[in-house]
């Protein structure tokens, strides 16, 4: 029960402000990173999807601006967590590092790293940074802009030869800590409709230099981690501040055939009705308004959908399954297992709630609508909110948020589980979240700010590449960051 411990508040010592900028003239208007599926395998990986949800949903109880991430998309029993192929340094090296919305720095674990992991159980060779092997390099230090607005002022025993630190302790005692660097990161540009470039910029970001516990671990182990936060210190916010990009991102996560697309910019096409953000929260948090089984509204307390500390519904692509307080999770299984009162129940590992179907599950199972604000409706399907851990067993990805934890038993969060196979946006300069049906594998429209030209991007699979599968499909898809000019300075 390691995973249920990670639902302690983390305790973050030092949080700061990371400030990037990409080189002049070396971007166009779209980029693209390559992203692929961290776990795969029917029905073998339900432990690590349990770890990495449960460690998830801890860190997103997390109250300060720093929580490190986990990305995600599938299928349960298919895929788990997307992650990313970038380069850094000069010469350019590649890192594979998890794709999150809900976190905010990219940082990768670096040289002479204490406890950093060697090695990786998915089929992919870690590297360790090294600022002393690029000739691109530069430490951060904490007398720098960036770290003293963190502090509304200069650092306590700063100097001008300490380095800009960061520290991430966990509940359970797991902890990461590093210290900032700037460096080259290149990325593939979208040079025109389904056509991409290598090119080079520069950002500030971590240098793991300590893990413990589970992030020191070769299971689920990876170089790092890119976030896709609200907070300043996010890939997304540090372009914006600079004038680069718009703060509005959008993602289509295709669990039917794998892959899709996460894109930075402003989606043009497809259009998707929005339900504004709850203010002033740390995650992309919304208000719920009712819950529908069948097509019939459940009967639920009126402050149970109330925003604020630990409640409230998050919105998190980092999350695979869905977990709901008991007060609403009841109920809707209830009114789910209705339409087949004959069905015997069992237990796999400890949490999922499965049983054996021979039929169509979309046939004989409701579907479930999720009521916001703005009469916004998100429908789950039976395929979404059912995955198949074997030949004619399948089992619930509704769980039960009180029986993980105290803490945030209040709390409603909804992962991939719910939003595969739909186009997901998030605005974060008007504050809404919409979303819309969509084939995934398909491609989107994006507006390139000064032209005014429009991209058509499409989805990537890599399914045939063995050499990342494990067990079952691997899938690519492209993270697009639409620029608002043509040259960036």
């Amino acid at each position: 029960m390691k995973d249920l411990r990670r639902l302690a508040l983390a305790v973050v010592t030092v949080v700061l402000t990371v400030v990037g900028e990409f080189s002049c003239g070396s971007f166009g208007n779209v980029v693209t990173f390559d992203v692929k599926h961290k776990f795969a395998g029917k029905g073998k990986n339900l432990s690590a999807l349990r770890v990495h949800d449960i460690r998830r949903r801890g860190r997103l109880l997390s109250t300060v601006d720093i929580d490190l991430p986990l990305g995600g998309n599938g299928q349960p029993s298919e895929t788990g967590l997307y992650f990313a192929k970038i380069g850094l340094g000069t010469p350019s090296k590649d890192y594979y590092v998890q794709v999150d919305t809900g976190s905010d720095i990219l940082w990768v674990n670096c040289a002479g790293c204490d406890k950093c992991p060697r090695k990786s159980d998915l089929g992919i060779e870690l590297t360790l940074y090294d600022p002393e092997r690029s000739s691109t390099s530069s430490l951060v230090y904490c007398d720098q802009d960036f770290c003293t607005s963190t502090y509304d002022g200069p650092l306590p025993g700063c100097k001008s030869n300490l380095q800009c630190q960061y520290n991430v302790v966990y509940g359970d005692g797991s902890s990461t800590s590093g210290y900032f660097v700037k460096d080259a990161i290149e990325v593939q540009q979208v040079t025109g409709n389904l056509q991409t470039a290598s090119t080079n910029g520069t950002v500030v970001f971590g240098c793991g230099a300590k893990q413990s516990g589970e992030l020191g671990s070769s299971g689920e182990a990876l170089d790092g981690i890119l976030g896709f936060g609200q907070a300043n210190s996010s890939m997304i916010s540090q372009l914006a501040a600079a004038g680069k990009v718009k703060r509005m991102f959008a993602h289509c996560l295709d669990n039917i055939d794998g892959g899709g697309i996460f894109a930075i910019g402003e989606v043009v096409s497809p259009k998707v009705n929005t339900t504004p953000m709850v203010p002033n929260q740390t995650h992309y948090n919304i208000v719920m308004k009712g819950v529908e089984v069948g097509g019939a509204l459940l009967v639920l307390p009126s402050d149970v959908f109330d925003s604020g500390d630990q409640k409230g519904t998050i919105v998190d692509s980092g999350t695979t399954l869905a977990y709901l307080p008991s007060i609403i999770f009841q109920p809707l299984m209830t009114a789910i297992l209705s339409a087949q009162p004959t069905l015997s129940l069992h237990t796999v590992e400890d949490q999922f709630t499965c049983f054996q179907f021979g039929q169509d599950v979309d046939d004989g199972f409701p579907d479930v609508k999720f009521h916001f604000e703005n009469s916004l409706v998100l429908t789950v399907y039976p395929h979404d909110y059912l995955f198949q851990i074997r030949e004619d067993v399948w089992c619930f990805g509704w769980q039960n948020s009180d029986a993980q934890s105290k803490d945030g038993k209040d709390m409603i969060l909804l992962g991939d589980l719910v939003f595969s196979n739909k186009l997901v946006i998030y605005d974060i300069e008007n504050q809404t979240i919409g979303w819309t049906e969509y084939n995934c594998s398909s491609s989107i429209r994006v507006r390139d700010e000064k032209s005014g030209a429009l991209y058509s991007v499409s989805a990537h699979d890599i399914g045939s590449a063995s050499g990342l599968r494990i067990g079952g499909i691997l899938t690519l898809l492209s993270i697009l960051i639409a620029l608002l000019h043509s040259s960036i300075a």
